[in-house]
C-alpha cells in the first residue's frame, strides 16, 4: 500500500505500492503514479500526469502546468493535457514540466530545471539546475545540459550532446515581430563551449565542436571545430621552422 501523510490532498486513485506522498502535497484525480514512487513535500501534480516506477520527485515542483497566453502574444499555446515521466527519473527541487512533455526512463532534471509543452527528452539524459527548455525541442538519450543554459523552441537535439553551463540560443530573427521562428539542429555527439551562442537555425553537425564563448551565425560541418565572433572553422597553427 501507499504511504500518504495526513495533509496531503490526494484525489487519485491510481497510485503504485511503496510509493509515499509528503507533507503537503497535491495529487489530483487523474493522475497515475507507478510503484515506489516518492513525492516530497509540497509538490502539484495535475490530471494526465503519468510517473514512472521508482521515480523521486523533491520538493515544490510542479507537474502538469497548463500553457497560457494574454492578449499581447500572437502565437497561442497548443498542447496535449498529457505528461509523462519515465521510470527510474530524479527531479529536483522548484522544476516546472508543462502539459504535452514526454521525459525519458532514468532522467535527472536539476533543480529549478523548465520544459514547455512539446518537449522531449531522452533515455539518460541530464539537465543541470535552472535549464530551460523552450516549446517543441527534441532532446535525444544520453545528453548532458548544464546549468543556466537555454535551449530555444523548436529545435532538435541528437544523442550524446553536450552542451556547458550558460549556452544561449535564439529561434527568432525579427525580435519578436512575428517573424519565423526556426531553432537549431544539433546533431549526435556534438560539443557546444561554456557561454556559446547559436543563433537561429544553425545546423552544429556530428561530433562538431564549439568552442566556449563563440558567437555561432553560420552552419558548422561534422567533426569540425569552431571559434571566436563570429565563429570560424580553427586553423591548424603552421609549424615552427627548426
Amino acid at each position: 500500500m501507499p504511504e500518504i501523510h495526513p495533509t496531503a490532498v490526494v484525489d487519485a486513485d491510481s497510485i503504485g505500492a511503496d510509493s509515499s506522498i509528503a507533507e503537503f502535497a497535491v495529487v489530483r484525480e487523474g493522475a497515475v503514479l507507478g510503484e515506489g514512487v516518492v513525492i516530497h513535500p509540497h509538490v502539484v501534480i495535475e490530471p494526465g500526469v503519468e510517473i514512472g516506477d521508482g521515480t523521486v520527485v523533491l520538493p515544490g515542483t510542479y507537474l502538469g502546468r497548463e500553457p497560457r497566453a494574454v492578449a499581447t502574444i500572437t502565437r497561442q499555446p497548443s498542447f496535449e493535457r498529457t505528461l509523462r515521466v519515465g521510470p527510474g527519473c530524479a527531479i529536483g527541487a522548484n522544476v516546472v514540466l508543462y502539459y504535452d512533455v514526454e521525459i525519458g526512463a532514468e532522467v535527472l532534471l536539476g533543480d529549478g530545471t523548465s520544459i514547455r509543452e512539446r518537449s522531449r527528452v531522452g533515455t539518460g539524459t541530464v539537465i543541470g539546475r535552472d535549464v530551460s527548455i523552450d516549446l517543441g525541442v527534441s532532446l535525444g538519450e544520453r545528453c548532458r545540459v548544464m546549468d543556466k543554459s537555454h535551449l530555444t523552441g523548436e529545435s532538435t537535439i541528437g544523442d550524446r550532446v553536450f552542451i556547458s553551463t550558460h549556452v544561449a540560443t535564439a529561434n527568432d530573427n525579427s525580435f519578436g515581430n512575428e517573424g519565423a521562428v526556426v531553432g537549431q539542429t544539433i546533431e549526435d555527439g556534438a560539443m557546444i563551449g561554456a557561454g556559446a551562442a547559436l543563433l537561429p537555425g544553425v545546423v552544429i553537425g556530428r561530433g562538431a565542436v564549439v568552442a566556449a564563448g563563440s558567437v555561432v551565425t553560420r552552419d558548422v560541418e561534422a567533426g569540425v571545430t569552431v571559434l571566436g565572433v563570429p565563429a570560424r572553422p580553427q586553423v591548424p597553427e603552421a609549424p615552427r621552422p627548426s
